[in-house]
């Protein structure tokens, strides 16, 4: 009976790990592949705004990295549940490497949002979109942030719990 419960318990970790994967692969595939094209079509649609494709390009692209570091965290994050140490400072650490990833997407596409406002080429779709990867990505930070002091506080309980006994 207790094999079937750990068989259940890593088919949703199973499960997480795929998704992370997946997203991060469909990321990857999006920003090499369809960005660089997306970007060139719209320098030509509307040249009075192709001075802004590299900026935007290369700001975008630079996302990529904390993005891709805070999935690696995830999957961790996953890898130490499944290994039963969930409550260790492991995943603490990889709560707060969450957080500051999350916390850096969200702080350079408000840079980025400001920039294009600036240059008088705010389209309200691209906007909108930038909104909610700001607003998605500070959410993601504040959840990682909380779970991270649960976490701490879980194990400072733990320990004492330990100690006591």
């Amino acid at each position: 009976m207790e094999e079937i419960l750990r068989l259940k318990e890593r088919g949703n970790t199973l499960f997480l790990k795929a998704a992370i994967f997946f997203m991060g692969i469909v990321v990857l595939a999006l920003c090499i592949f369809w960005l660089p094209w997306a970007a060139n079509d719209l320098a030509v649609k509307n040249v009075e705004f192709a001075y802004l494709k590299y900026p935007l390009l290369i700001g975008i692209e630079i996302t990529l990295i904390p993005y891709l570091f805070a999935l690696y965290h995830g999957f961790k994050l996953l890898v130490y549940i499944d290994k039963n140490s969930a409550f260790s400072n492991n995943s603490v650490k990889s709560l707060t490497f969450i957080k500051y990833c999350s916390a850096i997407i969200s702080a350079w596409y408000v840079i980025g949002f400001f920039f294009v406002i600036s240059q008088d080429a705010g389209n309200p779709g691209v906007l909108l979109i930038a909104l909610v990867i700001i607003f998605a990505c500070f959410v993601v930070s504040v959840f990682a942030a909380v779970l991270q002091k649960l976490l701490k506080n879980a194990i400072a309980i733990q320990e004492e719990n330990d100690l006591t006994v």
